[in-house]
C-alpha cells in the first residue's frame, strides 16, 4: 500500500460539506489515515471569486498514481465539477500532493505537485497531520517549508472534519 496526500479544495455551493462529500468517496477506494481540519483560504491569482475551504487528507491505496488521478477526475465529476481551467471557481478540486516519496512526470500527473511547496492552503493543513514529512524533491520537512514560505494568502483554521468508523466523514465541528 502506497500513502498519499491529497488536498481537497471547494468555492462553490455548501463547500464544507463538498469537501465532506469527497472524503467518503475517496474513501470508497483508499483506506483514510488522516484529515486535517478544515481552513478558508484566499482563492491564489485571482481576487473575484468565492473564498476556498480547503483540507489535506492522508490516505492508503493500492492504486497506481495514474489510477488514483482517474479515481479523482470521477469523483470530480460526480461531485459537480465542471470547470476545465485552474483559476475558476470549482465545487470540488482533488490534487495529489505526494505519492510515498515518489517523483514522477507524466503530460497527465506531477508528483509531487508542482506548487505545493509555494501554497499556504496546501501546508498549512498538511503539516498538522504530518509535520516531519520530506518533499522528495527539496528535502525539507512539511514545517520547515511552511516556516519560509513568502506566500501572505489568507489562511484561517474554521473547524475539524471527524470521522468515524467505517471511515464515513460524519461531522463538522468548528473547534
Amino acid at each position: 500500500m502506497s500513502v498519499v496526500f491529497i488536498s481537497i479544495g471547494s468555492n462553490l455551493g455548501n463547500r464544507v460539506q463538498n469537501c465532506l462529500n469527497a472524503i467518503e468517496e475517496i474513501c470508497s477506494f483508499s483506506k483514510l489515515s488522516a484529515v486535517s481540519s478544515a481552513y478558508e483560504t484566499e482563492p491564489v491569482g485571482v481576487n473575484d471569486q468565492p473564498w476556498f475551504v480547503n483540507c489535506v487528507v492522508k490516505i492508503e491505496t493500492a492504486l497506481s498514481p495514474l489510477s488514483l488521478l482517474k479515481q479523482l477526475q470521477d469523483t470530480e465529476q460526480k461531485l459537480g465539477r465542471r470547470c476545465k481551467g485552474t483559476l475558476e471557481p470549482r465545487t470540488i478540486d482533488l490534487d495529489i500532493v505526494f505519492y510515498d516519496n515518489l517523483v514522477f512526470k507524466t503530460q497527465e500527473l506531477v508528483i509531487p505537485h508542482p506548487r505545493a511547496h509555494k501554497r499556504r492552503f496546501v501546508l498549512e493543513p498538511m503539516c498538522e497531520i504530518e509535520p516531519d514529512f520530506l518533499h522528495p524533491v527539496i528535502g525539507l520537512s512539511i514545517r520547515e517549508l511552511l516556516n519560509q514560505l513568502v506566500d501572505s494568502g489568507k489562511v484561517i483554521r474554521i473547524g475539524r472534519l471527524s470521522t468515524t468508523y467505517p471511515q464515513k466523514i460524519t461531522t463538522y465541528s468548528q473547534t
